[in-house]
């Protein structure tokens, strides 16, 4: 028997921390940087960013997850897993290259091309460094990531930065991107050394079990990219780098909140596979604690868009808050999903999100043409918020349900944070009626979120004891 609640707590104590790090300076840096470029540079490095993000979707195949869930020693599948990652990441660079010129000219900002061949080079050293990562996540070395993640996000931003100053425009921030990322790789490779190796046998199985979700993570970043998109090819680089700021700004609560749990309960719940009951129960628990935690947060840049994009950005910026209004509540939809579609790779069940992502994208692209077409940036966070809130959320909660997790005990675990949440919104309302200077009225918002969360943490004291004491066999 091993503690396993207390290596996890202390995995997610270094998650959090090396988010919280990465997302302050992150933040700070991309304020300097958007003031620096502007909205159009701005938007021509969103153009390139789509497109990294669409590689880094599906360059490894899906294979480095097996490592993750893997029932016995995951050193066994790590040289195939490294040689598989490699090598399509490889390929799927190939193709970037060839692709650019066209993928830019539909995007209206051919004069990417060159950002997006350069950043498009991340895909090797993500498919080179996977498998090290991975098995630092099994391990519970967030301590270790930490420091690499670190190493990224610093050097790169000085890099880009120093760059801008010199007028290197959008190219600046590819260069510090990729300039990052290869020292970050470099310390991964120490960390957690990866030989070279190919098993037939066990590629099959790694293939077999990847390849859905593979497919899946493809349809996933249509889904999660779609919007942007069709922003660029019907709007232009400088309503889509508006719209690009307004989910940089969204996704803080998730990149702070989300990432660190994804990083551990995973981990946690693929030691617990042979206690399905108590699998499904801590799986609510992490998902309680998660709403709590996150959808005051959310609410709180819905409530605050416009003076929040003033204060923080600049004027200049200020359509970025037509979206950020329906960012807030998209966030924390999402934030829930991506805890369920974990839950769903390590119980195996990844033809289910396979179907959930497909039907996600069949109706979220005529809803989103539709909402950009009539109302711009706006339009588009509108149709993205009824989609996620009409069809996709029920869609998770029916296949929940089939695996044992009632959706009663679903609801019991979100009602209470999603009631504080709604508080936190009309309280935020009725603080910019009655304050009109954007900081004072910014700083009491904060605070009522602040508290909400507080609050929400003292009536979850008990969970999280249990959690903390929590012990499985390892």
């Amino acid at each position: 028997m091993t503690a396993l609640g207390g290596r996890a707590g202390r995995a997610l104590g270094w998650s959090f921390l090396n988010t919280v790090v990465a997302r302050l300076g992150t933040l700070a840096i991309g304020i300097a940087l958007a003031r620096i470029l502007g909205p159009e540079e701005f938007g021509v490095f969103a153009v390139a960013m789509v497109a990294l993000l669409a590689m880094l979707s599906f360059n490894e195949l899906g294979v480095s997850l097996a490592i993750v869930r893997w029932p016995g020693d995951p050193r066994e599948i790590a040289p195939t897993v490294m040689t598989l990652a490699t090598l399509s990441s490889c390929v799927v660079y190939a193709g970037c290259y060839l692709g650019a010129p066209a993928f830019t000219a539909a995007m209206r900002a051919p004069e990417a091309t060159d950002e997006v061949r350069l950043l498009a080079l991340n895909v090797i050293i993500a498919g080179l460094v996977i498998t090290p990562v991975a098995l630092l996540q099994r391990e519970f070395r967030q301590d270790r990531k930490m420091l690499a993640d670190q190493v990224n996000n610093w050097l790169g931003a000085f890099v880009s930065i120093g760059l801008a100053l010199l007028d290197w425009g959008a190219m600046s921030l590819a260069v510090g991107r990729l300039a990052g990322s290869v020292a970050s790789g470099i310390l991964f490779l120490v960390f957690a050394p990866v030989r070279f190796g190919f098993d037939p046998g066990r590629a099959r199985a790694l293939l077999g079990f990847g390849l859905p979700l593979a497919g899946s993570s493809i349809v996933f970043f249509a889904v999660s990219y779609v919007d942007q998109l069709v922003i660029g090819s019907l709007l232009g680089p400088v309503a889509l780098g508006s719209y690009s700021l307004a989910i940089n700004l969204a996704n803080w609560p998730h990149g702070m909140f989300s990432q660190p749990a994804r990083q551990v309960a995973p981990a946690v719940w693929a030691r617990l596979q042979g206690e399905p009951v108590v699998m499904r129960r801590t799986f609510l628990t992490h998902i309680g604690l998660l709403a709590a935690v996150t959808f005051p947060v959310c609410v709180l840049l819905t409530g605050t868009a416009e003076s929040l994009i003033r204060f923080v950005y600049g004027p200049e910026w200020l359509a970025a808050a037509d979206a950020l209004v329906w960012l807030g509540a998209l966030v924390a939809m999402r934030i829930l999903f991506d805890l369920i579609y974990d839950y769903f790779i390590t119980i195996g069940s990844t033809r289910v999100l396979f179907a959930i992502q497909v039907t996600w994208l069949v109706t979220l692209v005529p809803a989103v043409y539709f909402g950009v077409s009539r109302a711009g940036i706006f339009g588009a966070g509108g149709a993205l918020v009824g989609v996620a809130a009409l069809v996709i959320l029920p869609l998770y909660v029916t296949q929940l349900r089939r695996t044992g997790v009632a959706a009663g005990a679903l609801a019991g675990k979100l009602a209470v944070p999603l009631l504080v949440a709604v508080t936190v919104g009309l309280a935020c309302v009725l603080v910019r009626q009655v304050i009109t200077p954007d900081f004072p009225a910014l700083v009491v918002c904060g605070l009522i979120a602040v508290a909400a969360v507080g609050l929400l943490g003292l009536g979850m004291r008990e969970t999280i004891r249990g959690l903390r004491s929590m012990e499985a066999t390892g």
